[in-house]
């Protein structure tokens, strides 16, 4: 019922303001008594797009094989049964099972931050116990060849670093940096990343191990994959290609393409490959305490190649060598 001052013409804005206040009112309250009905019926609301609101934890247990970009998963792809597909904050998330073994599959994107930040949604959204992770990579051991696989022991983050001052006669670190070294490239410095380990202090850091256990099944099917040493347009290598277990690998938000700094990154830390994303998801699985492996077949030699970077004409081929061999390694886990 209207108030009475409704009826006296000084009062028009006042009474537009109660019959707003009104309608909110009742708007309001049917929105909850709708609400309470869906649950009761037991209807929820569908999880928002993009991540945008809550998003319910998937329960099954999986791993979580990941991919740097779209030539690199194909093959994963095409072998990914009951898939089914949920999108988190922009990234694709396939569910299914590869070799008859429950998986979550998905895309991180190319570099650093976007592999961290992607293993990191993983981790919060998924239950997984282990991670792989399956792509190309740049040669720098000068015993492996273009569309071999590589399975390094432990991965370090290269361009964690210091770039020093040219104090023009020589470089110089600042009075900060807590552990100076020697084995510079030029003005970069490397560097331990730090860990947060409240409330102690930070853990510094050079190297992610890989799972010792991982490793081992990594052994067990190595020799019985077949690698492909043509392309589908006809391009052959010059011999078979094999797969190397053991080593370090080393990552970093650069495309490595320069002979200069393959053969720094090969004395330094003694990699046999160099990649983009895989140190970076070594990291988020320590801090996680998440098992993890990495795949990497050499699609390019990093600037070590004869002519041209070779990746455009051996990316296909090197995706499905590695794909050929996580495939294998995934049959055989428990």
């Amino acid at each position: 019922m209207l108030p009475a001052s409704c009826f006296r013409l000084p009062a028009f804005s006042s009474c537009n303001a109660w019959i707003t206040m009104m309608i909110t009112r009742h708007i309001a309250v049917l929105f909850v008594v709708c609400w309470i009905s869906a649950l009761c019926a037991g209807i929820t609301p569908a999880p928002a797009a993009d991540g945008i609101g809550t998003v319910a934890r998937d329960a099954a247990v999986r791993t979580a094989v990941i991919s740097a970009f779209k030539p690199e998963w194909t093959d994963l792809l095409a072998a990914l049964k009951n898939r089914q597909d949920r999108i988190i904050n922009g990234t694709d998330y396939a569910t299914g099972e590869i070799e008859g073994k429950p998986v979550v599959l998905f895309l991180s994107g190319i570099s650093m931050i976007n592999a961290a930040m992607t293993t990191q949604f993983v981790l919060d959204h998924f239950s997984v116990n282990r991670i792989v992770f399956s792509g190309i990579s740049g040669g720098l051991n000068p015993d492996l060849s273009i569309g071999d696989v590589v399975v390094p022991a432990q991965w370090s983050e290269y361009l964690e670093a210091v770039f020093a001052r040219d104090s023009g006669s020589g470089y110089v670190l600042p009075h900060y940096v807590k552990h100076p070294q020697d084995n510079n490239f030029g003005m970069i410095f490397p560097q331990p990343v730090e860990i947060a380990r409240a409330p102690g202090d930070p853990e510094p850091r050079n190297w992610f191990a890989v799972d010792p256990e991982l490793i081992a099944l990594a052994r067990t099917v190595a020799d019985g994959v077949k690698l492909n040493d043509c392309t589908a347009d006809g391009k052959c290598l010059g011999r078979r290609p094999r797969v190397t277990i053991g080593g370090n690998g080393v990552s970093g938000q650069a495309f490595v393409d320069n002979g200069a700094f393959r053969d720094y990154a090969r004395k330094t830390f003694g990699a046999n490959v160099v990649d983009m994303e895989s140190a970076a998801v070594a990291h988020v699985a320590y801090v996680n305490k998440i098992p993890f492996i990495a795949f990497r077949s050499l699609s390019d030699l990093a600037g070590g190649d004869a002519g041209e970077n070779q990746i455009e004409a051996f990316k296909g081929l090197a995706s499905a060598n590695s794909a050929s061999v996580v495939r294998a390694f995934i049959k055989a886990l428990p």
